[in-house]
């Protein structure tokens, strides 16, 4: 106990910083703004101070740049925004470009700019401008990492020139968040990326083995003087929905509706979506679940990816829970059969307020609200239909306060609400996090205390988690503990997502990397872990697995690794039963995979996996294999092709079935799964590309006839007799289609239309024995859904409507 006293007392007090003189820019205003043609022949940048010098850290340390790839930016500002042209020099034949679309890197060289209005380290806002003119940009915190899903309306010009490539770049104080200052100064930093050898070099120099990228910003200083715009950006638009579900008549639908953004304060942002629209929404990864716990899916509708940094936090928010399915299911009488259950709950309208002061307090509002939703029932005898309430008018709110402190660190708050209307449950989280890092940033803390509360029909319920991590966090060899727990009432899935409580966790972390090459490699990293796994309640063993991973990249740009895990000896499973209170017991579980990536920058490049699992286990005969091959063809700068094929055959698995009155029955099955995909883009310029994405999912499971019954100390057992004789059959044969191709055209900044076409197939059946094309011809047996839908928003910018009155008026 005195030497955790001890450790901990050090991370808390200790407060060497990080030692390194900052590089600095002055600014001087420009008279008149310079063009951003991509040509840096404007009066602006005459007199303009130059950034120069930059420095490898990726993949080596240190090094100065070569002559004919010097890189050389320029900064100059008016009332309205902050400009930057960088020449880049570089032999044109070097220059790696292919058009993408936006936030996609694809094969680039890249120039970056980061901007940290705060000089704090901690909260950047970043943006990339590659060859082709396309553009990327996120903003960044050490708790989130880079969110790509925040978005801004910028400009940018690229002309690529005899000795290099030229950018010049528009941003605008809208763009930004920053306090009204006299004179402030702002963190910068430059960013240059050459695919080629996926070297990248900054401006102030970096150490990455010690600390984040944020901790190493130059200073901008000259600023004088500028005033934070109003904020106010409005993003109408108009769309309309054709639609055929199988043998139906053809339905049409037509939406408008408006997103906007305000600047409620210079660092407080309003975002709010009113009479949303997600009908060009992708397709969800859907897959046959087999297992106790239900299927996670990606964010895919931007409203809810794009500055959710604050409300990520604790992990607390999945977003997919407003307008998901119903939580209700209907009530019904021996005659009624449910013929309509609907598959999601409309959003009504939703926002979200966010923003951190110049001393680092951030505060998120977070709140959505979805309609009353009913299913149709029929009655059987008197062939009367009537609706039933599956989900009430409900509201969902999260609350979020967070103090970042030391450069590198934040203590937070948060609480998460679902109240829903009627006799439904509603759920309150509440949580304190602490993401600590000391001074010298060689120990971190992560810290968490969760408590849920539900209020359910038949009582309230209370539970609790808690988190606990510390470890060394910089330099080649790193390593961590970490401890988890949560009681058996622990639940936060009607906002968030938690697919276990009732546990009691220990894990064992250990890694090292390099952070310069040596010899043929110039990545190299491993890793090793130890869990041991309790129940929380009763303080029971459920089990201990150890395992690893290593990673190498080489000159030649190829990747590959591999990783191996090994649950050592009995494991409980207290969750595939479907009871509380009973387990499954397997042993000796062991997995492994590697895996090669060859170099993107190729005409023909490829990723392949190849796994393996089997028990070593008395009376067992389980093996698994799996393999993936994904073949991609970039055959010029503006059209690329990627297939990826995912093959995964399991034999002698045994999992839960159902119940049959008291007794729990599993099955032992045989399982293949085949996975189709295809994903293309043809980008006739920065402004208009076409894509096609097309995915077939395939997988049947095959039992055998004799079923086991689980016993009391989770063993199983035929002593029953059961057979699939005596159940309906388990059986199944399970196959999706699902194509999107688009076309989208910005004809405006912040403004597109995109036209989609996609179309649906399904099939579910119990031919588990069919072949895989057996099974592909019986799927386009099935009724086809066809979908069209058209959808054009329109960036509209206050301050520029506001000058163009301005103009006018003089």
């Amino acid at each position: 106990m005195k030497h955790i006293v001890f450790l901990l007392s050090l991370c808390l007090f200790t407060s060497v910083s990080l030692s390194q003189e900052k590089k600095s820019i002055t600014i001087n205003r420009a008279a008149i703004a310079p063009k951003i043609d991509g040509m840096l022949n404007d009066v602006a940048w005459e007199d303009a101070e130059l950034a120069e010098n930059f420095t490898q850290f990726k993949p080596d340390v240190g090094i100065l740049e070569k002559d004919y790839q010097r890189t050389i930016v320029r900064v100059t500002y008016d009332d309205d925004a902050i400009y930057f042209g960088a020449y880049l020099y570089d032999n044109p034949n070097e220059i790696m470009k292919q058009f993408q679309s936006r936030d996609n890197f694809g094969i680039n060289d890249f120039f970056e700019v980061v901007i940290n209005p705060n000089n704090d380290s901690q909260n950047d806002t970043e943006f990339f401008v590659f060859p082709t003119n396309n553009q990327a940009d996120a903003i960044s915190s050490p708790n989130i990492g880079q969110d790509f899903g925040w978005n801004a309306v910028w400009e940018s010009a690229v002309k690529i020139v005899e000795d290099g490539w030229v950018v010049e770049m528009r941003i605008p104080y809208s763009a930004l968040r920053f306090s009204n200052k006299k004179e402030p100064v702002w963190g910068l930093q430059f960013h240059r990326q050459f695919r080629t050898d996926r070297s990248q070099y900054s401006w102030n120099p970096i150490d990455p083995s010690v600390g984040r990228t944020s901790l190493y910003h130059g200073e901008l200083l000259g600023l004088k003087n500028i005033q934070p715009p109003v904020r106010l950006m409005l993003y109408p638009y108009a769309s309309t929905i054709i639609r055929k579900k199988g043998d139906d008549d053809i339905t049409d639908e037509y939406n408008i509706g408006l997103d906007l953004k305000y600047g409620i304060t210079e660092n407080f942002t309003l975002d709010a979506t009113l009479i949303p629209d997600f009908s060009q929404v992708g397709f969800d990864d859907v897959v046959l679940n087999l297992g106790p716990f239900e299927q996670e899916f990606s964010e895919q509708r931007q409203f809810f990816t794009e500055g959710v940094d604050l409300f990520t936090k604790g992990n607390l928010f999945y977003s997919r829970r407003v307008g998901n399915a119903p939580i209700g299911e209907p009530n019904l009488d021996q005659e009624e059969v449910v013929i309509d259950y609907p598959d999601i709950v409309k959003t009504i309208n939703a926002f979200k307020i966010s923003g951190r002061t110049e001393k680092g307090l951030g505060i998120g509002v977070f709140n959505a609200i979805t309609e009353k939703t009913f299913a149709t029932i029929k009655d059987t005898i008197t062939n009367l239909s009537s609706k039933q309430v599956v989900e009430p008018l409900a509201n969902y709110n999260i609350f979020v306060i967070d103090q970042q402190f030391n450069g590198n660190s934040s203590v937070t708050l948060i609480n998460t609400n679902v109240t829903r209307d009627g006799h439904f449950r509603d759920a309150n989280i509440t949580a304190a996090l602490l993401d600590y890092a000391n001074k010298k940033n060689t120990i971190g803390i992560d810290a968490a205390i969760k408590h849920s509360f539900l209020n359910l029909e038949e009582g309230n319920e209370n539970g609790f988690n808690t988190e606990f991590e510390i470890g060394k966090i910089s330099g080649n060899y790193q390593y961590s503990f970490r401890h988890q727990l949560a009681d058996e009432d622990y639940d936060i899935n009607d906002l968030g997502i938690n697919f276990r409580n009732n546990y009691s966790n220990f894990n064992i972390d250990f890694s090292y990397r390099i952070f310069e090459p040596i010899g043929n490699f110039i990545n190299f990293d491993y890793n090793f872990w130890f869990n041991y796994n309790m129940l929380y309640n009763p303080s029971k063993y459920t089990g201990k697995n150890t395992g690893g991973r290593v990673t190498f990249q080489n000159k030649n740009i190829l990747s590959y690794g591999a990783r191996f895990n090994y649950e050592i000896g009995k494991q409980y499973d207290y969750f595939e039963a479907r009871t509380e209170g009973r387990y499954f017991i397997y042993e000796n579980w062991l997995s492994s995979s590697a895996w090669v990536s060859s170099n993107y920058n190729n005409t023909f490049a490829y990723d392949v996996n190849m796994g393996f699992g089997t028990l070593f286990e008395d009376d067992r005969d389980m093996f698994n294999f799996d393999f993936s091959l994904s073949p991609r063809v970039r055959f010029n700068d503006r059209f690329t092709l990627i297939y990826k094929v995912d093959f995964n055959n399991s034999n002698g698995n045994r999992g839960y079935i159902q119940n049959i009155g008291n007794d729990i029955v599993f099955g032992q099955r045989d399982r293949t799964t085949l996975i189709n995909s295809l994903t293309t883009n043809y980008n006739f310029n920065v402004l208009h590309a076409l894509s096609l994405t097309f995915r077939n999912y395939w997988s049947v499971v095959d039992y055998d006839k004799q079923l086991y019954t689980l016993e009391d100390n989770g063993r199983l057992s035929t002593e029953d007799g059961y057979s699939t004789d005596d159940i309906d059959n388990p059986n199944t044969n399970y196959n999706t289609w699902n194509l999107d191709f688009g076309y989208s055209w910005q004809f405006a900044p912040g403004s597109t239309i995109t036209a989609l076409y996609r179309n649906s197939l399904f099939d579910l059946s119990n031919a588990s024995r069919d072949t895989y094309f057996d099974s592909v011809n019986n799927l386009f047996e099935q009724p086809i859904d066809h979908n069209f839908s058209l959808r054009l928003v329109y960036f509209i910018d206050y301050n520029h409507v506001k000058n163009i009155f301005n103009k006018n008026n003089s």
